[in-house]
């Protein structure tokens, strides 16, 4: 039986020239980046090449690129770091109530500290509305922080358009693109963004490696203390060869970023095509027009997350309920929440299926007809 993975959301497969890379470093370039002698220079050299590469995939400067941990670290030094820099200012944030835990949670932090968050509420398919960020906007805000798509749903947040209306306003704007980097062209300058978040393994490098990009200017006070690396904003030895297999994983990415969202989006058309073919019942959770091409959330009536994901694996059938940080929680997903009450349906019958490079049209039709066949047996009872 073919396994078939359909959920690059979560992770995806490490490329194999990024491994290559990666094992190039660690065996042959071992120095530390601070070092002045030789071994060390020629680590440097490596890590300001990936940076540029970094830099230049989202119309950054080379000095902006701070490399981070993961998206986690990035999301969580780009809000407590400009919490703490501005408190003087004022202490209200507007966010929105489908971010990704790794800024929810930084957030709630905030909250016990005396900071007032606004959290915007999406509508049925997942859309924020720029709107709403501009009724929202005080004296006080002091920072904005809108994910570019949403992990669960695939939803694009009107990112250029909030951006467009905080140019007259003091307040930070910050988006965690993980989910979007890679396939969606970003150009930090055209967002008007000022910092923006990104992780390796979404876009097959690294687990364990990410950047924040932090326009210049942009007040963000320490995290972490100890030596001068990332320009003194993040201390600690880097990580070389992961930050090389990123950059590696960056180049493919950017040359794939035309036929792969095509490719994705054709992904998602035929699955849903086979799914009416087979006479399956089938909701799409988010906006059809305004999403991630790789993304898929689909609500089956009268079946069971739980029961469906388990019969998916028995398949060969890798998706997911959501975030891949919530998995195996029992409660329900907070975008759903959102998007439809914590009384619809859907929060008990919502799966996920995601996209990426490992797949093809013939492992997606498989699967399509696979899960047409489990979500029969539940319908028919």
């Amino acid at each position: 039986m073919e396994k078939i993975y359909l959920d690059h959301a979560a992770t995806s497969p490490v490329l194999p020239q990024v491994a290559e890379k990666m094992m190039q470093v660690l065996t042959g370039h071992f120095g530390n980046p601070s070092s002045i002698h030789a071994f060390g220079r020629e680590a440097r050299r490596i890590l300001d090449e990936a940076r540029q590469v970094i830099a230049d995939s989202i119309g950054a400067q080379f000095n902006e690129i701070i490399f981070t941990s993961g998206g986690t670290e990035a999301d969580n030094y780009a809000i407590l770091g400009t919490a703490e820099a501005a408190a003087e200012k004022g202490k209200h944030i507007i966010s929105t109530a489908i971010e990704h835990h790794a800024v929810l949670h930084p957030l709630e932090y905030l909250e016990t500290k005396g900071y007032d968050v606004t959290y915007l509420q999406p509508d049925e398919t997942g859309l924020i509305k720029a709107e709403d960020v501009q009724k929202a906007l005080r004296d006080d805000t002091i920072l904005v922080s809108v994910m570019y798509g949403n992990n669960e749903v695939g939803t694009i947040q009107p990112i250029a358009e909030i951006g467009e209306l905080l140019k007259n306003h003091p307040a930070v704007f910050h988006t965690d693109a993980v989910q979007a980097y890679g396939n969606e062209k970003i150009d930090v300058n055209a967002l008007n963004v000022d910092m923006l978040s990104v992780s390796a393994h979404k876009i097959g490098g690294p687990k364990g490696i990410g950047f924040l990009y932090v326009r210049n200017g942009t007040k963000l006070k320490n995290r972490n203390f100890g030596g001068a690396q990332e320009l003194k904003r993040r201390p600690g030895t880097e990580n070389t060869a992961s930050i090389a297999g990123f950059a590696e994983a960056v180049k493919w990415a950017q040359q794939a970023l035309v036929d792969k969202p095509k490719q994705y989006s054709a992904f998602k058309q035929r699955f849903m095509e086979i799914l009416k073919q087979e006479k399956v019942e089938f909701q799409l959770n988010g906006n059809a027009e305004a999403a991630l091409p790789h993304v898929l959330n689909l609500s089956f009536p009268k079946t069971d997350v739980e029961s469906m994901l388990v019969n998916l694996d028995l398949a060969g059938i890798a998706a997911s309920s959501g975030s891949a940080c919530t998995a195996g929680s029992i409660e329900p997903s907070h975008v759903l929440v959102a998007m439809f009450g914590r009384d619809s349906e859907r929060l008990r019958t919502s799966i996920r299926f995601s996209f990426g490079i490992a797949n093809t049209m013939e492992q997606v039709e498989a699967a399509a007809r696979k899960t047409a066949e489990i979500v029969r047996k539940f319908q028919q009872q």
